[in-house]
């Protein structure tokens, strides 16, 4: 077992499920192809690192599919809003015994390798690592210890949490990591040729 911790939350890949406001523009059927590729592209990333890993779904557990029980342990996210739900699986993760804990969201076509071995690199010398979205949310958060305060009074999905999150944090150190576009809205990926395409398969 490792010290370290990485765990992903992720949305069960149903259709009219995933991606809602983004299937407002291009479609049910193509938001979920976006999403799928966007799992498997987050798949692909975390697989690289040299961590213990932990997938949290939405709604149900998966035996059969991208994530490889072999390396991942499976859970179910618990909590009634996202924030309990971050909280708990925190909680989990401290419960076993792991030193320095990762979550990451699972639609951020940018996200790399690197941003996950800095992160980790980052809680040596930080209380706190967080990756800030360019929606004003957070796509990677890091700890040592659970911080409570950072998953209560939040208005998740908004534009604020990321500012609420930092002003929570005004007596720790926080290292912040490159701030990265998650994939919400068509204007999130009108520039990506290739999540587009996903869009042209469907037309």
């Amino acid at each position: 077992m490792s010290k370290n911790l990485i765990i992903i939350f992720t949305r069960n890949p149903e259709l009219g499920k995933v991606k809602t406001r983004l299937a407002k523009t291009i479609g049910d059927e193509s938001a979920l192809n976006i999403y799928r590729f966007l799992l498997e592209h987050t798949e692909k990333t975390v697989r690289k690192i040299n961590v213990d890993k932990a997938i949290y779904y939405s709604v149900a557990i998966h035996d059969n599919d991208i994530w490889d029980a072999n390396m991942y342990t499976k859970f179910k996210q618990e909590g009634i809003d996202l924030g309990q739900r971050m909280c708990n699986a925190f909680k989990n993760a401290f419960i076993d015994n792991y030193k320095k804990v990762l979550i990451v969201g699972s639609d951020l076509i940018d996200l790399q390798p690197k941003h996950i071995e800095d992160a980790f690199l980052a809680l040596e010398t930080n209380d706190i690592v967080i990756g800030p979205a360019q929606d004003g949310g957070y796509y990677l958060l890091g700890m040592k210890i659970l911080h409570k305060k950072l998953f209560k009074n939040k208005f998740w999905g908004t534009h604020s949490v990321f500012k609420d999150t930092m002003e929570d944090l005004e007596n720790e150190t926080v290292f912040l990591l490159e701030e990265l576009n998650d994939i919400d809205t068509f204007e999130d990926l009108k520039n990506n040729p290739t999540l587009k395409s996903l869009i042209l398969q469907n037309d």
